[in-house]
């Protein structure tokens, strides 16, 4: 399958909140970065066209000085407009083989599997970078109908070549076990976001894939 450009899919992937603040959104992210942050999405999912392109625009540049990979959430034509590093896409969105058709063979294509070991299946098939799995606890920000347990994350290892990433009301302490069974990425966004200390609560976070 397609394969993402030398990016490594490791560690702390943070997923912004719906902040209007560009400013304080970016300096939180900076935080978070300083704090070790491996990949960063932008989701908004409020905003406006036009802040959404500055927002997205503000970010890619933040990422880019820090070397690390930006992924837009949903929004491909905001992705390919930008040449963002790479897009992100839930079951509502654009399928994974019309997102790397748009993106090119270069290009990150994430992939939201819910609690559904198939749909991974078929997002590796259709030319996805990496799969995600969640919620596997209560989010402050996503409603979840399901849950997910990490025998999840073991099956998709066993089963499919690609990175997992676990999403959904993850902290330090109970991303834990989550990281213990093979998941690659921990996504976060209220734990990091929320934070009193962004650039502390993302160490600690990265901390779980030291060594």
């Amino acid at each position: 399958m397609s394969a993402s450009k030398n990016w490594t899919l490791k560690g702390l992937y943070i997923v912004t909140p719906d902040w209007d603040d560009t400013e304080r959104l970016l300096a939180v992210t900076a935080q978070a970065l300083d704090g070790g942050a491996a990949i960063v999405q932008y989701r908004h999912k409020t905003a406006d066209a036009a802040l959404r392109r500055t927002q997205a625009t503000a970010l890619l540049q933040l990422c880019r000085a820090r070397s690390v990979p930006f992924i837009i959430n949903d929004h491909l034509d905001l992705c390919v407009a930008l040449d963002a590093d790479g897009i992100h896409v839930g079951g509502t969105d654009a399928s994974i083989a019309q997102a790397r058709a748009a993106v090119g063979p270069g290009k990150i294509v994430g992939a939201s599997c819910y609690a559904t070991l198939q749909l991974a299946h078929d997002a590796y098939r259709a030319g996805a970078s990496y799969v995600a799995f969640g919620g596997f606890y209560p989010s402050r920000v996503k409603k979840y109908d399901f849950k997910t347990t990490s025998d999840i994350i073991v099956q998709s290892h066993a089963e499919i070549p690609l990175p997992v990433v676990v999403i959904g009301g993850m902290t330090q302490e109970n991303s834990v076990p989550l990281v213990a069974a093979g998941a690659d990425m921990v996504a976060a966004i209220s734990s990091v976001y929320m934070a009193d200390d962004p650039r502390a609560a993302a160490a600690g976070l990265v901390g779980l894939f030291a060594g």
